[in-house]
């Protein structure tokens, strides 16, 4: 070896790609952009599906159970149905379902009715008079729906029949039933109310009704919700 050549260093050749190991182009950025946005459309789609899912779910359950609670009440005024042999016991009139039931202090007139499409519970004050009771049956006939110890039942109701079963037959309760005569009262009060209610002529009181609600909009479902209902025995 020459000892005063000169060393040439040799210039090396980086392999094919090596340049392109520094970055990605904008292209790939794009593509990778365009992956992670579908992505991320799919992903929403599945939980607002999955959301949606969950509120109708909800929404279903809260409609199940009002509409129980309402079965519910009306089976417990049903299990507690009296005739004082006062006022009427029971009577209903197409839209207004009256009667008097036991309560822990005495007797109470209560009023299911269908006004506006909702239908609504009217309770009285409870009483042990004879007077007070026949002032209750009588202002239940002329409730206006606004007065204050009225509840909204459920709403969306289009339409609302009561049959009544007597006699091993199920009718229409507008229609006549079995009439009997009353010969006394079960509520104590003063001597002229307890004689002018002594012999009144009243309707039989049924052994069951039927409840047929007609269900739209408003109610959270639709069509007809049907219910039997065994009245309390009387004494």
């Amino acid at each position: 070896m020459n000892p005063t050549r000169p060393i040439t260093r040799m210039k090396t050749v980086p392999p094919c790609g090596a340049r392109r190991a520094a970055g990605f182009t904008l292209i790939e950025v794009m593509v990778s952009l365009f992956i992670l946005a579908v992505l991320a459309g799919a992903a929403w789609k599945g939980v607002d599906a999955i959301s949606t899912a969950r509120q109708v779910a909800d929404d279903n359950l809260q409609t199940t159970l009002r509409l129980q609670s309402v079965m519910t009440q009306l089976d417990a005024d049903m299990a507690q149905v009296y005739d004082t042999q006062v006022v009427k016991g029971f009577q209903f009139d197409g839209a207004n379902l009256r009667f008097t039931r036991r309560a822990s202090g005495g007797v109470q007139v209560v009023v299911w009715s269908l006004r506006e499409r909702k239908l609504l519970r009217w309770t009285s004050p409870e009483t042990t008079r004879v007077g007070d009771l026949q002032d209750h049956w009588r202002r239940a006939s002329q409730l206006q729906g606004r007065e204050p110890g009225t509840l909204v039942a459920l709403s969306g109701v289009d339409q609302w029949q009561v049959y009544c079963f007597r006699s091993g037959a199920l009718s229409n309760c507008q229609s006549s039933g079995n009439v009997v005569s009353s010969s006394g009262s079960s509520a104590s009060g003063e001597g002229s109310a307890a004689a002018a209610a002594a012999s009144i002529v009243r309707e039989q009181l049924p052994q069951a009704i039927r409840s047929q609600l007609t269900l739209g909009d408003g109610a959270g479902v639709a069509g007809m919700l049907s219910r039997d209902i065994i009245l309390s025995p009387q004494p």
